[in-house]
């Protein structure tokens, strides 16, 4: 594993259970495309934090997600809808260092749009992975990217930002990155 190409940036895969992906559309492709974040993540040194929204009623995140995160994985559990609602992911993050986070998961009009408004409040980069979020009404998730973009947050699929921090077909992990991309 290498060193973060972006100092201080972490992924944050919020909510990504399978009693929640069962009630989205697109829950499949949903899913491909967070581990496909979450190995990209891991191979390029970037550490990955995931939340899951009262794990003892609705169960943890999906195991293949936990499985490409692989150990070092930071797991949350929480009751508010924001991940940074309480203090125990901000306290993890801020320990770390880390003040830019890539995020995606469930639902995107709910968890990941005030995840994403209180990373702002707390003056913290954010670049919402459009392709891994989704949403029961789909509508009311590209109203939400709307009012985000508005604020500043960059959104943008998977593949962009990750072949943004490769940089190169000459790069190290060039081509380990485009067999995830392969199977994603």
């Amino acid at each position: 594993m290498s060193e973060s190409p972006v100092p201080h940036l972490a992924l944050l895969v919020v909510d990504v259970q399978p009693s929640f992906l069962k009630a989205m559309p697109e829950s499949e492709a949903c899913l491909r495309r967070c581990a496909l974040a979450v190995g990209a993540a891991r191979l390029l040194g970037i550490p990955v934090f995931f939340t899951e929204q009262v794990p003892a009623k609705l169960g943890r995140t999906h195991p293949a997600l936990l499985q490409a995160a692989g150990e070092g994985a930071v797991v949350v559990a929480k009751t508010a809808f924001s991940a940074l609602a309480g203090d125990e992911l901000a306290t993890a993050l801020s320990s770390q260092g880390i003040n830019n986070l890539l995020i995606c998961g469930l639902e995107g009009p709910v968890c990941v749009y005030q995840t994403a408004v209180d990373a702002l409040r707390l003056e913290m980069g954010v670049t919402l992975l459009a392709d891994a979020i989704t949403a029961r009404r789909l509508a009311d998730l590209e109203t939400c990217f709307s009012m985000l973009r508005h604020h500043g947050v960059t959104i943008l699929p998977v593949e962009t930002v990750f072949y943004a921090m490769v940089r190169d077909a000459q790069a190290p992990h060039f081509k380990a990155y485009t067999e995830l991309v392969k199977q994603g």
